[in-house]
């Protein structure tokens, strides 16, 4: 049997959302009607007349589906990306597609890791607000000035609404070099918006403005793909319903826990078809999330240890170092031979609908294992595309490739179908099954009070005044004896000076 060879390597990837060793904001792209301007929802026959797309048009209006699609590029390394045109004239721009967070931002000044970026004094129709933001990632931060402006989705017929829009003017680690984005779009709710909630998310202004059904929907095609930062592999993210041709089978829909992240229920996971056999609420800690941002699928502690384990256990190979399941080395083999047979099958079960129902999504280890570079034209080496994660559990580029994921927010669930292009040398990769029983599973799997970002914030805040009070009581205290010392001696001084006379 031949073992894999194995070296190490560095990677800088931004992340969004969670903590994440390797993590990216993905990119937005978007289509939508330009005209007519009324859009409204559908019935279900209609739609099947739309070929299943969650609008309607006035009489005489058309669709050009081939304007829905295709409209992102990119890959689950550095993330899908959308071309957009900012302002008036018009600044060209790719913002990366990201579920995890919820501001739109783009470069306001140069930076030495892009090549352009949206110079606000050029466009007649920008409006500052004045108003100070930052936005940190798991890695990755930046800081800006909140303003206004018009934008258009290009390769779609999005165009001419104004939206709220961070320019970017100092960053740390959030640029990625030889990456063709200069901004990000968050698609999550605006409890997670900076400086506060009531800044109007970019898709809440298109569902307003627009009129457009509160719903979105994403597909990414990198299965299998090189992963480089050249971003040639395909992806579409369609605005306002669902095109059928960009999935296959039945979709699979999971409640919207609660409305911040895309906060799902994870009810187990199982590996080459073997339960980990863990208590359910050890899935969801702190939070289990939908994150078109994050590049892996990101795991608590404990586990990602119960999944390496059981790899190792199932897999053919044991000689594996802990730099390949830790992210820092690859691991290699010789052409034409593949790893995909020595990984066994990763599965997660997600509460359906109803809720005493689940269903299981599958990915063959031709997902999760990302092909990243060939050396020498006859070795392929792999990177694991799973890593642990210190607060959350985050279904990320690992998992959504090979799904056409939904974003349903009016009937606050996220639905799942196999994508039309998780395919490896002509076979998917990935497959949807269910309905099972949840009866193996001890009630809720969701603790009762989590944590909540927007409540840590609250927190740090009333902390930071507390102790802001404390402080300047013990400056008081402080000067206080000082002031009570001087006095006591001009006293004493009076006292000599008296009894001198």
């Amino acid at each position: 049997m031949k073992l894999p060879w194995t070296f190490s390597y560095f990677l800088i990837l931004m992340g969004t959302g969670c903590d994440s060793q390797i993590v990216l904001p993905l990119n937005m792209s978007s289509a939508m009607v330009k005209t007519p301007r009324k859009i409204k929802p559908v019935n279900s026959s209609q739609q099947q007349e739309l070929g299943g797309l969650s609008l309607a048009l006035e009489p005489g209006a058309k669709i050009n589906f081939l304007t829905m699609v295709d409209n992102l590029q990119g890959n689950s390394g550095r993330g899908y990306y959308l071309e957009m045109l900012i302002g008036t004239p018009p600044q060209k721009l790719n913002v990366l597609v990201d579920t995890g967070s919820s501001n739109f931002a783009v470069a306001g000044a140069p930076d030495p890791d892009i090549t352009t970026y949206f110079d606000t004094t050029k466009s007649s129709t920008y409006y500052s607000l004045d108003i100070d933001v930052s936005v940190r990632y798991a890695q990755g931060s930046w800081e800006g000035v909140l303003g206004m402006d018009v934008i258009t989705v290009h390769k779609g017929l999005v165009d001419n609404i104004t939206i709220n829009i961070a320019t970017i003017l100092e960053s740390e680690d959030f640029f990625v070099q030889g990456t063709n984005w200069q901004g990000i779009l968050g698609l999550a709710y605006n409890t997670l918006s900076k400086p506060s909630s009531s800044v109007e998310t970019f898709f809440d202004s298109l569902v307003r403005q627009e009129n457009i059904p509160n719903i979105f929907s994403l597909q990414m095609c990198g299965v299998g793909q090189l992963v480089t930062g050249s971003g040639t592999n395909k992806g579409s993210l369609v605005l306002g319903g669902i095109e059928p041709s960009l999935y296959t089978g039945e979709i699979w829909y999971t409640p919207i826990k609660e409305e911040w992240y895309y906060q799902v229920e994870v009810l187990k996971l199982e590996v080459g078809g073997q339960n980990l056999n863990l208590d359910c609420t050890v899935y969801n800690t702190d939070k289990a999330i939908v994150d078109s941002g994050t590049t892996l699928l990101r795991l608590p502690p404990k586990v990602f240890d119960a999944v390496v384990n059981a790899i190792i256990y199932l897999s053919l190979i044991e000689d594996f170092t802990n730099g390949f399941w830790t992210g820092s080395e690859l691991a290699c083999w010789h052409k034409p031979e593949t790893p995909w047979s020595y990984f066994p099958d990763l599965s997660i079960y997600l509460r359906d609908v109803n809720t005493s129902r689940s269903f299981r999504l599958t990915i063959q280890p031709q997902m999760y294992l990302h092909h990243m570079l060939t050396v020498e034209e006859n070795l392929e080496c792999y990177r694991f595309g799973i890593s642990s994660s210190s607060n959350a559990l985050i279904i990320g580029a690992t998992i959504m490739e090979g799904f056409y994921v939904i974003f349903d927010r009016d009937e606050k669930k996220v639905g799942f179908a196999v994508s039309s292009c998780a395919e490896v040398s002509g076979s998917l990769v990935s497959a949807i099954s269910g309905p099972f029983t949840t009866k193996d599973v001890s009630g809720n799997c969701i603790s009762t009070n989590p944590f909540r970002e927007p409540i840590l914030w609250i927190i740090c805040y009333a902390l930071m005044s507390v102790c802001g009070l404390i402080l300047l009581t013990l400056i008081l205290l402080l000067l206080l004896p000082q002031r009570q010392s001087i006095e006591v001696v001009n006293d004493a001084s009076s006292l000599v000076r008296h009894r001198w006379k």
